[in-house]
C-alpha cells in the first residue's frame, strides 16, 4: 500500500459509547459511496498533526451492504503514542481524515459447518461488521462477550437488538466469567472459531482449542499491536543511503517514512506480513513486537517488522 492510495473523508457524527470508547462515522468527502468491505475488514486512519503523522488500523463496524458511510470505534489508550488521544481529542464533527482502503485479514471461513464468536472489550469492533454477513446465510453461530462491567459494554444494546438468543453477555464486576473449556469441548465438527480482545484472552482460546483438539485452520484470532515505546536508536537504510534516528515513542517504520521512504503494509500491527524488512546488520538485539515471523525467523536475527518491532543497539542496518 502507497500513502497515496487514501480516501478523504468527513466526520459526520461523534458518540461516546463507553467512558473510554468512542464511535465515528466517516462519509466521503467527495460526493460517491465508501469502497465495498467484508465483516472482518479493517482501515487505516491517517492523521496529521503539526509535528507527526499517525496511521492506525481500526475494524470495521458498518454494515458491509450500506456504503454511505464507514463506522470505526477508538478506545482511547492510556499509554497511548499518540493516536487514540488524537482521535478523542481533535476529531470532532467536520473533521477532515484520510483512510486507507479496506483489507480483510480476520475473514469468515466460508466453509465453516458453525461460527463462534468470543470478545473482549473493544474486540467486539471486527464482529459488528461480520454478525451482519452471518446473518445474511444460513450458518449456526454464537457471540460470548466479555466485559469489565455493564458500563463498558459497548453496543450492548445494539447487539442485543440485532443478535436475541445469541449473544451471552459476561462482566468481570461480577465475577462471571467464560469458560473457554467447556465451550470449546461440546462444538460441533466443523465449528471455526474466532477471537479478538485482550492479548492474554486471545493466548487462552487459541491454547485451549488446541488442547481440546482443534486444527489450527479453525482457530481465528484479530490482534494489532501497538508500537510499544523503548530507548531511541539509529539506523541505515542501505539502499536509499539515508541515516534515520528513532526517537522512543516513535516506531520504526513511521520514521522510515518520515524521512521520505516508503514501506509496503496492510495493518501496521504486526500481524500481515507486508512490511517484512531484511535486517544486514545489527550489533545489539532485535525487539520482536508482531504476531507474524516464526521463532525460527526471530531467531536468526535476520527479519523484522517495522510497524511495531525496535532494536536495542547502536547500528542497526536494513535492505532498504
Amino acid at each position: 500500500m502507497n500513502h497515496a492510495d487514501t480516501i478523504p473523508v468527513r466526520v459526520v457524527a461523534v458518540e461516546e459509547v463507553t467512558p473510554q470508547i468512542r464511535h465515528f462515522t466517516l462519509a466521503p468527502a467527495d460526493a460517491g459511496r465508501m469502497p465495498p468491505f467484508s465483516g472482518g475488514s479493517h482501515i487505516i486512519v491517517v492523521m496529521r498533526g503539526a509535528n507527526r503523522v499517525h496511521r492506525n488500523p481500526y475494524s470495521l463496524m458498518s454494515l458491509p451492504g450500506e456504503l454511505e458511510t464507514y463506522e470505526i470505534s477508538v478506545r482511547r489508550m492510556e499509554q497511548s503514542r499518540g493516536g487514540s488521544h488524537f482521535m478523542h481529542d481533535r476529531v470532532q464533527v467536520g473533521s477532515v481524515l484520510e483512510i486507507a482502503h479496506p483489507v480483510n485479514l480476520f475473514p469468515l471461513d466460508k466453509i465453516a459447518r458453525k461460527h463462534v464468536l468470543i470478545a473482549g472489550g473493544i474486540g467486539i469492533t471486527p464482529f459488528m461488521a461480520q454478525l451482519a454477513d452471518l446473518n445474511s446465510g444460513g450458518v449456526p453461530y454464537e457471540l460470548h462477550y466479555a466485559v469489565r462491567g455493564p458500563e463498558h459494554a459497548a453496543f450492548r444494546d445494539v447487539l442485543e437488538q440485532r443478535e436475541p438468543g445469541r449473544v451471552r453477555m459476561y462482566y468481570d464486576s461480577a465475577g462471571e466469567l467464560i469458560d473457554f473449556d467447556g465451550l470449546l469441548l461440546q462444538q460441533p465438527l466443523g465449528t471455526h472459531v474466532y477471537v479478538c480482545g485482550p492479548a492474554g484472552m486471545i493466548e487462552r482460546v487459541v491454547n485451549t482449542a488446541r488442547a481440546c483438539g482443534w486444527p489450527d485452520s479453525h482457530i481465528h484470532w484479530e490482534q494489532f499491536s501497538a508500537p510499544p515505546v523503548g530507548d531511541a536508536f539509529d539506523v541505515r537504510l542501505a539502499k536509499s543511503n539515508l541515516n534515520v534516528h528513532v526517537v522512543p515513542d516513535q516506531s520504526l517504520l513511521e520514521s522510515i517514512e518520515a524521512a521520505g521512504v516508503e514501506v509496503p503494509y496492510l495493518c501496521r500491527g504486526g500481524v500481515c506480513g507486508f512490511c517484512k524488512t531484511r535486517v544486514l546488520e545489527v550489533d545489539g538485539e532485535l525487539v520482536h513486537n508482531d504476531h507474524f515471523l516464526s521463532d525460527e525467523e526471530r531467531a536468526s536475527g535476520k527479519y523484522i517488522m517495522p510497524c511495531v518491532s525496535r532494536a536495542l543497539c547502536k547500528k542497526l542496518v536494513l535492505d532498504l
